[in-house]
C-alpha cells in the first residue's frame, strides 16, 4: 500500500458521514495482498473498533446446520455475531464464505441490510472500476458484479 497512514485517515474521515447514510457500510476494496487487512487492524486500533474475522465466526455457527439450514440462517448468524459486537462501528475481514455459492447469498446485500443499524466497515477483495465492484473472475463459481453498488468505497492500490 503506498500511504497507509493517508489511507487511514482518509477512512477516519469517512466514518462519519457514513451516520447519515441509508446504508451504513464502507468497503475498503482491493486484490488479495493490498494491505486490506493492515489497513482495518490500524484502524480498529485507533478507533477502538471491533475486529471481526467473518469466516472463523460463521463457519464455526453453520458446523451444526444440514446444507439445507445453512442458506436459510446464514444472514441470521452473521447478524447474531455482529450483534454481539458492543460497538456501533464493526470491522469485517474475511468475507468469502458470503460469496460461497452454496449459501446462496448475495454478499453485498447482505451487508447492506445489516449495515442499516450498526456502521459496518468491510474489506472486499476485489475491484472497484468505473463505478463497477466485481468479486472473483467473470466464469469464477463465486464472480459478483455490482453496478454502482449502495456503498462508501476506499479502493486500496
Amino acid at each position: 500500500m503506498a500511504n497507509p497512514s493517508a489511507r487511514l485517515e482518509q477512512i477516519a474521515g469517512i466514518l462519519p458521514t457514513l451516520l447519515t447514510q441509508y446504508h451504513r457500510l464502507l468497503l475498503i476494496v482491493g486484490p488479495i495482498g493490498s494491505g486490506k487487512t493492515p489497513l482495518l487492524k490500524a484502524l480498529c486500533q485507533q478507533q477502538h473498533v471491533p475486529y471481526l474475522n467473518v469466516n472463523l465466526a460463521l463457519s464455526q455457527r453453520l458446523l451444526d446446520l444440514t446444507d439445507k439450514e445453512r442458506p436459510l440462517r446464514v444472514r441470521r448468524l452473521l447478524a447474531d455475531v455482529i450483534d454481539e459486537q458492543a460497538a456501533d462501528i464493526i470491522a469485517l475481514d474475511n468475507l468469502e464464505l458470503l460469496f460461497d455459492p452454496t449459501l446462496h447469498q448475495d454478499p453485498l446485500v447482505c451487508l447492506q441490510a445489516l449495515s442499516r443499524n450498526r456502521t459496518l466497515v468491510a474489506a472486499w477483495g476485489g475491484n472497484y472500476e468505473g463505478g463497477v465492484l466485481t468479486y472473483a473472475e467473470p466464469g469464477h463459481p463465486e464472480y459478483r458484479r455490482y453496478d454502482r453498488p449502495e456503498a462508501l468505497i476506499v479502493t486500496v492500490p
